[in-house]
């Protein structure tokens, strides 16, 4: 099953009637916020679905700054959005689907089967030349059931040993991956054993993912490789889960570490490399 969608095939899925969940999951570290952007024009039958509230929950500074919220309060945010068992969920927001991959990785790790990615993201849609709708979408409530444990997720202390066995790596800028630059959390630099592998490299100008082939090829070239187990994370957990989109289309079977580096920077007893 393909886990990315062209607008197309999202406009013949929507126009047939067929039972497809939409989700526009705009949302940028510092703003704007999504929301007014969603009112202002989306995707028709979209809803919007908050990263801050729903995607994470608030928790301690050592938990990082996108914990996962509780399966019950995921279920309840699913159900909320129109989703039922078997559905077919299809993300998107503007910015490469860096942000819509956490809503994949989520609800693929609560057990939806069908989660798809616009590809190209919001601007794949106008610029096929469809229509926006605009204002609040009227969602008939869902009857979902998610439970946690599809996919791998790691604990800090898995994140720590993952180097010894796998290959962790760290999606976030090199300038940030090397300690050159923190300019949101408390500590500067990365795991040790990490690799870096900035999830922005994953899609061409156009906001598409490059060809699998292509993206093998790069994390083939940072050390992935088909016979050891493979682990990503970020600043919160974000782009963490585009880096894990990209191996699952490169054909990897990745395992992400939701605390990334806000939560193992807020743990002072956990040590820091610097450099390359």
């Amino acid at each position: 099953m393909s886990i990315l969608i062209t607008a197309e095939e999202l406009k013949s899925l929507i126009d047939s009637g067929d039972t497809v969940r939409v989700l526009d999951v705009r949302w940028r570290l510092g703003g704007p916020a999504g929301y007014p952007l969603f009112l202002e024009g989306h995707i028709p039958t979209a809803v919007y679905v908050d990263l801050d509230t729903e995607l994470a929950r608030h928790g301690e500074p050592a938990e990082g700054r996108h914990p996962l919220p509780t399966v019950e309060d995921l279920q309840a945010a699913a159900r909320s959005w129109g989703i039922d068992d078997g559905d077919t969920v299809v993300v998107y927001d503007d910015l490469k689907n860096l942000s819509s991959a956490r809503a994949w990785w989520l609800l693929k790790y609560a057990g939806v089967a069908d989660v798809r990615l616009l590809d190209g993201s919001l601007r794949a849609w106008t610029g096929a030349g469809f229509a926006l709708e605009t204002g609040e979408a009227s969602i008939r409530p869902g009857s979902v059931n998610l439970a946690y444990g599809a996919l791998e997720a790691l604990s800090i202390d898995d994140a720590a040993a993952f180097s010894e066995t796998g290959v962790l790596l760290d999606a976030r800028a090199p300038e940030r991956f090397r300690g050159d630059v923190e300019p949101i959390d408390p500590r500067a630099g990365h795991i040790p054993g990490a690799r870096n592998a900035p999830a922005t490299a994953n899609v061409g100008a156009d906001g598409r993912f490059l060809p699998a082939e292509q993206l093998r090829a790069q994390f083939e070239a940072v050390g992935v490789r088909a016979d050891a187990p493979v682990g990503v994370y970020c600043g919160s957990g974000v782009t963490a889960a585009a880096d894990a989109v990209a191996l699952t289309i490169a054909g990897f079977e990745p395992a992400l570490y939701p605390g990334s580096w806000s939560a193992w920077s807020n743990s002072p007893e956990r040590p820091v490399a610097t450099g390359a």
